[in-house]
């Protein structure tokens, strides 16, 4: 016998009664009254029965015989697996640390079905295996005085599916046949650990979402989910008022209710055969008539904008209900149905069902506390706001990165710790080289705004530089330009220092901001109003925000305001979500990130639905 069975040997003898482990667990109902399990990370469990163990014993492959058994009532062995030495020590320890736990001070216990099957069962979730280990393994679900808990639940899972969540992985229907045709303490223990597990699933998928890394469908989704601590989670349901506990459960935000709410009324609409046909033609006016007009009216009626008219002109109610769509989609409400308002138009109830579980998903994903004040930044809607509390106190529009994959703004949350007022532009190396380069071989005095600077940070004059003896990989020097109102920064720039090298800044380009698609920058967010945006960070600091901004911007020189207190900033990607007035908001995928991410939620098992009625 190996000198490490040997020890461990040894330490069965006299160690009955110390410490446990989740990973052996007991096995009972041998005719010779001795079976065991031993789990470990890389194989299944060998069950020994009767005679099986006695052949294996007399061969000398069992570090426990049978036979020499000292115990007189049914006793936990270690049957032998392929392990290592120290992991069949670890084995030995476990058996003793779960009789610790099973068995009353003095004397072994037959382990009863119920629990044999639920450490069983448990035993691949630490998380439950730990909570069941702290209360004896006493029922939580299927004990005679858990109906409550039980219905609670059951009723939670059958509308997981409002939520936009994978209602399979929970499987209502099942647990409720279970729950109603469980005929032995085996059945209860293992459904007793089902119910448990799709607890903590569907905690887990409402509070933080379904998928667990988003930078897996996408690189620029850097956004890292809240998930809550399993045992904790289990252990405060279980000394809960379970129904309440579970509808406190989602985010209790009033855009995830509104987007609940909507998401509902989509499933009718797509039950009741959609919104129409889509609407003809490329534009359409106020005072035209005809068939497209009479489509626009239709379709318009079926979204709820217009109430049903037999006009065939458009008129001033048409041109109104056009407008207010207009506003929910983010274009320019001028009343005019143009070819952005066409295509939003004709966006079907399932393309903007899909927006919705997306906006759901991603509400799920910021399920924490964002900052009693916060900066929060709309990738799709061109927008930057800052929040004190539920109020927002500031907005303006935003320029974003451009639609090629290389500079599209990142989703992600960080700090802003200061901003910088006239500063220089220090020109990544990837634009210096892609786009300065080409231009200063073809003309050595091509973009005299930008100053250039040798390794040891020395300015030089370009007169001496062949520009055409250097690639992409070999140029040694920096583009800088210095503080002016033509800055490509502007005047100020807002600094959260991140992976990315993104921040939000000011602009000396100012006529972009009227476009409705604002995708103009190589990923940095440029701002309408930095001037008034510094202004309001300020205040908490300073009795007049305006004047201490404006001393440093007259300086000319380059010049760091510390925030006194950090400000969380969140750059998100909504293109649906709930606004201050309840309205739901839709707008363009300009990225194709919510495409990626619904297929992602597809794959896991969420579902469009149609409803009747």
């Amino acid at each position: 016998m190996p000198h490490s069975e040997s020890r461990a040997k040894s330490r069965i003898a006299a160690g009955r009664g110390q410490a446990d482990s989740c990973r052996t667990l007991p096995i009972s109902g041998c005719r010779c009254q001795a079976a065991t399990v031993a789990r470990s990370t890389r194989h299944k469990p060998t069950i020994l029965r009767g005679c099986e163990w006695t052949r294996r014993a007399q061969a000398g492959k069992l570090s426990h015989d049978i036979r020499a058994n000292p115990w007189k009532e049914p006793f936990l062995s270690l049957a032998v697996l392929p392990l290592r030495p120290l992991s069949r020590l670890a084995a030995f320890v476990a058996i003793l640390l779960s009789l610790a736990v099973l068995a009353p001070a003095g004397r072994a216990q037959t382990v009863s079905p119920y629990v044999q099957a639920l450490a069983e069962a448990v035993a691949d979730d630490p998380a439950l295996a730990a909570f069941y280990r702290d209360r004896a393994y006493d029922a939580l679900w299927t004990g005679s005085d858990d109906a409550a808990r039980r219905g609670a639940l059951l009723d939670t899972l059958s509308r997981a599916g409002d939520h936009g969540l994978p209602t399979g992985r929970y499987d209502a229907a099942g647990l409720r046949a279970g729950f109603a045709g469980a005929t032995s303490e085996a059945d209860r223990g293992r459904l007793e650990a089902r119910a448990s597990k799709a607890f903590l699933a569907y905690a887990d998928d409402v509070q933080s979402g379904v998928i667990g890394a988003p930078e897996r469908i996408d690189a620029a989704m850097a956004v890292v989910p809240p998930r809550r601590d399993r045992l904790a989670q289990i252990t405060a349901f279980s000394r809960a008022e379970p129904a309440r506990y579970l509808r406190a459960l989602p985010p209790d935000t009033a855009d995830y209710t509104g987007l609940m709410r909507e998401k509902l009324a989509l499933e009718r609409v797509i039950g009741a055969g959609g919104w129409g046909p889509t609407v003809p033609g490329e534009k359409l006016e106020p005072g035209q008539g005809g068939a497209p007009v009479i489509a626009l009216r239709n379709r318009l009626h079926r979204m709820g904008y217009l109430p049903a008219t037999a006009s065939a002109v458009y008129d001033g109610a048409l041109q109104r209900a056009v407008q207010t769509l207009q506003q929910d989609h983010g274009l320019a409400p001028d009343g005019v149905a143009g070819p952005a308002t066409l295509r939003a138009i004709n966006v079907s109830a399932q393309q903007r069902l899909q927006s919705v579980i997306a906006g759901m998903e991603r509400a799920r994903w910021l399920n924490r506390p964002l900052g009693a004040r916060h900066v929060l930044v709309n990738i799709s809607d061109f927008t930057v706001r800052v929040m004190d509390g539920d109020r927002e106190t500031f907005v303006t529009r935003v320029i974003v990165g451009e639609t090629r994959r290389s500079h599209q703004t990142p989703e992600f949350s960080d700090m802003m710790t200061h901003m910088i007022v006239n500063p220089t532009w220090n020109v990544p190396r990837s634009i210096a080289v892609k786009e300065y380069l080409p231009m200063l071989q073809r003309n050595p005095n091509a973009a005299s705004h930008l100053a250039l600077y040798n390794a040891r940070g020395q300015r030089i004059s370009r007169g001496g530089v062949d520009f055409t003896a250097y690639n992409a990989n070999t140029f040694p020097f920096a583009l800088k330009e210095p503080p002016s109102d033509g800055n490509a920064l502007g005047l100020v720039k807002f600094m959260f220092p991140n992976p990315y090298n993104v921040y939000l800044h000011d602009t000396p380009t100012k006529n972009l901001f009227a476009r409705s698609q604002r995708t103009f920058s190589h990923g940095c967010v440029r701002v309408q109003q930095p001037f008034e945006l510094a202004h309001v960070l300020l205040a908490p600091q300073s009795g007049n925000p305006e004047a201490a901004f404006n001393a440093a911007l007259q300086t000319g020189r380059e010049t760091t305001i510390t925030l006194a207190q950090p400000v969380p900033v969140h750059l998100t990607y909504r293109t649906a979500w709930a606004d201050s007035r309840g309205r739901i908001q839709y707008r363009a995928d300009v990225y194709g990130r919510d495409a990626k991410l619904f297929d992602a939620l597809a794959r896991q098992g969420v579902a469009l639905r149609a409803a009747q009625g």
